[in-house]
């Protein structure tokens, strides 16, 4: 059995990307250093989640989902030094799964592990990261409540980080929960990463922390924009379709190098978040948790620079990113019907086949991408949906 278990549960949005992705890349090199990673893939551990979580439609996700918390576990039990299980989604667990996942870990000594950060800025982020994940609600209307539900990630639920600790730190004792707080002025790029390798106690050198993968921020404009096509875009409605040509082909890859400016919500929302950055700070500190960092970090400044809020975007800028937009899928179309009009020249050069108009390839990926197949009909929807303008306002 493993000696310590670390039992990094999030919050979502705080390095977490960075520091499994570090870890990820460096496994073999973590594991000569007595601590595990256990699983074949980062997929395991979002899969554990959902299976200590109770998701009903885990065997929906892949035909190895619904064993993967029984694989992880298993691994630990048999491993002699110590292991680390990682993914933010965990931060959703109720109080009872939360005790149950732990109590599966026995006897090993179990210690819950908190990455957190300024509580505005994490609303700020998680909402963009929603409207990554195909959310069509609008920033105003975004976190008005806590939900009752374990799948619930971006909600208080999982962000307030007040809420997740009195829930997911009941099961171990106070020494044992580590909060490390990212900090908002770092020494350095891979801070975060050694203050994270630090509670484990593990030597950093050799270990590169520049492989860490880091999400890119979309602007303002941007992720309005990506709010308006997710409302019109039909289908992408799984998790590998939501996160390959959502999240990573139109979002990280389309739309955030484009840069924007940042926003800040309703200075209500701002008021609130304020209020639970200084509820989690006084918990942490009356619990007596173990703090890798300093817990201001997490609090909101009193002075914040002005910034846009998304309900400010005009329909002008909101048309000028969608054409820059298709322009860029245009573009990528040629270029790849080229590719495949080659390949298939080559093909036909060694066989003597004919070559065709179009390739069944290009012709498949156009089927399955609907904003490539028809971008005037989708830029007719999406604008559409811009304050409730009729298309012929706009042409």
């Amino acid at each position: 059995m493993a000696a310590r278990v670390f039992f990094h549960i999030g919050l979502p949005k705080t390095g977490t990307t960075y520091l499994q992705s570090i870890m990820w890349s460096h496994r073999e090199a973590l594991r000569k250093r007595g601590l595990l990673l256990p699983g074949v893939e980062r997929r395991d551990h979002l899969w554990s989640s959902c299976v200590v979580r109770e998701d009903p439609q885990i065997a929906e996700r892949n035909a190895l989902a619904e064993s993967s918390w029984d694989r992880v576990v298993e691994e630990v039990l048999d491993w002699p030094g110590d292991a680390v299980i990682s993914h933010e989604f965990f931060s959703s667990a109720s109080r009872e799964q939360a005790s149950a996942a732990v109590r599966r870990l026995a006897p090993g000594e179990v210690h819950v592990v908190v990455t957190a950060r300024d509580t505005l800025d994490l609303f700020v982020s998680s909402w963009q990261e929603a409207i990554k994940n195909k959310e069509t609600v609008a920033l105003g209307d975004y976190c008005t409540s806590t939900s009752e539900d374990p799948l619930v990630v971006w909600d208080w639920r999982a962000l307030d980080l007040g809420l997740v600790l009195e829930r997911l730190s009941a099961a171990v004792p106070a020494e044992h929960v580590h909060v490390i707080p990212v900090a908002r002025r770092q020494t350095g790029a891979d801070e975060l990463w050694h203050r994270f390798a630090t509670v484990m106690g593990i030597a950093v050198d050799g270990i590169d922390p520049s492989r860490g993968f880091r999400n890119p921020s979309m602007g303002v404009v941007e992720t309005e924009t990506l709010r308006r096509i997710n409302a019109s875009l039909e289908g992408f409605d799984t998790p590998f379709d939501r996160g390959v040509w959502v999240r990573t082909y139109l979002a990280d890859e389309r739309l955030a190098p484009r840069g924007g400016e940042p926003f800040w919500p309703s200075p209500d929302q701002i008021a609130d978040c304020r209020h639970r950055a200084v509820r989690a700070v006084a918990l942490t500190r009356e619990r007596g948790f173990d703090v890798a960092g300093g817990l201001d970090d997490l609090l909101v400044p009193a002075e914040l620079p002005p910034r846009r809020h998304p309900d400010s975007v005009t329909d002008a800028e909101i048309t000028a990113a969608a054409v820059d937009l298709l322009a860029t899928l245009m573009w990528e179309v040629r270029r790849l019907t080229s590719a495949q009009r080659a390949m298939a020249r080559s093909r036909a050069a060694v066989d003597g086949a004919p070559v065709a108009p179009q390739s069944p390839p290009l012709r498949g990926l156009m089927r399955r991408l609907p904003i490539l197949r028809a971008p005037r009909d989708m830029t007719r929807r999406v604008l559409q949906r811009t304050h409730g303008s009729p298309p012929e306002a706009h042409t």
